[in-house]
């Protein structure tokens, strides 16, 4: 059973204020299944951003002064107010980019409980003690934060990534200043609310909305910036990285992939099957991680094929706040419109539809962005379906005569997120391992997913060479003090 869901306007969150945008302009937030609005988001300008920058800027000494513990005493308290909360922002989030109700509560969860775990952080050690050669001396590290950090987030877990962006950089006690994409932004509105009510000092964590070319590229920009931390497409993870260089601040990037998995001829082909299904069609293919390319050792493709397309025929599509549905829509008209086109150019290439790529259309699909779970088989590793990320509910099947082959296909992107492998032999597990060049290995899974306390993060273009969660955050959002003492 659903909330009574109410469509407002969501202002900026700066220096603890709600305010509207100094343009006195919105963005409409659009459901993708059926075209109803959301909800309202401010549509900022240069001014406004000054003003949450210069707010994060000014605070950023209380904020460090303030101590480790005691900052994670306020995660404690912001997760369990989005506790409160799920089941409102969970909805939203189902609403706004189309994602199922139970995916979009499963993401909401994980974002508290990442909140949990940097709260944790505030009682865990900040450096260490190195011997000197010295003996009359004590030497150590310390770890201080970086300063203001921009924090700029994609619509596809608008709850779950700007959680685990913010909440380790906060812990390490830095002020953030987050713009989410503008489809998603009703829903991380919704996490501001949270945010707002946990009791940080003023300025500590700021939230505007607007377009990117003007709130994100100033952001990415700004003088006053310290660091940014950025998930998105690697067109502008690639303008992220060379105005952040030319300023000598720190950043972090995650800009996709094109995530194979490799089935064996000694594989259990069920299990295969089924972590295929749901880390190629899963958010309708629309993660970073989503398995995209499946090369198949030639001895097991046809029985794979065709067990992965009568499973594929069983995915009910439609709206996911609905009982039983299994996929929801495209995420916006732009991205089924980017879906669309890559199975038209599919066919042109000569890949061939094994299952799927349909538009639906007729009575509740009408006015949404729809489209079935699609399976092209007859695809070369050139193709541009082999080759350019997608970000949707369609997946290449790729016939290999080996493991060798199996993994120089796979290779054979330049991405380098996240790969799997189904096996039963601790040979070829052992030699996937060390080959293929990724920064998620996955062995008997699906390609899609990583747990809170491990690091994640891509190889080649898929990322800056940082990690993101666990304890590897604590690398990107500080910096090494060493401290050499001798009494005098």
């Amino acid at each position: 059973m659903t909330t009574t869901f109410a469509t407002k306007t969501y202002k900026n969150f700066i220096n603890n204020e709600w305010i509207d945008a100094s343009s006195d302009k919105t963005i409409t937030s659009i459901s993708p299944a059926d075209r109803e609005p959301v909800g309202y988001v401010q549509s900022s300008t240069e001014d406004d951003l000054n003003k949450a920058v210069e707010a994060a800027h000014n605070v950023k000494k209380e904020w460090r002064r303030l101590g480790q513990s005691a900052r994670g005493q306020i995660l404690f308290k912001a997760a369990n107010i989005l506790e409160e909360n799920l089941n409102e922002i969970a909805e939203t989030m189902t609403r706004e980019m189309g994602k199922t109700l139970p995916e979009a509560k499963g993401e909401t969860a994980r974002g508290i409980a990442i909140l949990r775990y940097y709260a944790g952080e505030g009682m865990r050690k900040e450096g260490d003690v190195i011997p000197s050669s010295d003996k009359d001396a004590l030497m150590l590290t310390k770890r201080t934060p970086l300063g203001v950090v921009g924090v700029i987030t994609p619509w596809n877990f608008p709850v779950a990534i700007p959680i685990w962006k913010m909440a380790p950089a906060l812990v390490y006690g830095n002020t953030i200043v987050w713009k989410p994409a503008t489809e998603g932004a009703v829903t991380a509105a919704k996490v501001m609310e949270c945010l707002a009510k946990a009791g940080f000092p003023a300025g500590v964590v700021n939230f505007i909305t607007g377009s990117g070319s003007v709130i994100g590229q100033g952001l990415i920009d700004h003088p006053l910036l310290n660091a940014i931390t950025f998930t998105g497409s690697e067109n502008v993870g690639q303008g992220v990285a060379k105005s952040a260089s030319a300023r000598g601040i720190k950043y972090q990037l995650e800009m996709g992939g094109k995530n194979p998995v490799i089935v064996t001829k000694d594989a259990n082909i069920d299990q295969a099957v089924e972590a295929v299904i749901s880390g190629g069609f899963r958010s309708s293919g629309q993660k970073c991680t989503a398995s995209s390319r499946v090369v198949v050792e030639s001895a097991v493709y046809e029985e794979f094929k065709q067990k992965l397309v009568e499973e594929a025929g069983k995915i009910t599509v439609g709206n996911g706040l609905e009982e039983g549905i299994w996929m929801g829509p495209c995420a916006s008209e732009s991205q089924f419109n980017t879906v669309t086109e890559y199975i038209e150019k599919g066919k042109q290439e000569g890949a061939k539809l094994a299952h799927g790529g349909e538009v639906l259309t007729g009575g509740v699909y009408d006015k949404g962005f729809f489209v079935t779970p699609a399976i092209f088989e007859d695809v070369t590793a050139d193709m541009a379906i082999a080759q350019e990320e997608i970000f949707g509910p369609v997946i290449a099947l790729i016939k290999a005569a080996d493991l060798e082959e199996a993994i120089d296909v796979a290779n054979n992107t330049k991405y380098g997120l996240s790969a799997s492998i189904f096996t039963s032999n601790i040979n070829s597990i052992l030699e996937f391992i060390d080959e293929i060049e990724v920064g998620l290995v996955r062995i008997n899974a699906e390609s899609a997913g990583v747990e809170l306390q491990a690091p994640f993060g891509g190889m080649k273009a898929s990322s800056s060479g940082s990690r993101e969660q666990g304890e590897a955050a604590k690398e990107f959002f500080t910096a090494i003090k060493t401290v050499f003492i001798k009494g005098s």
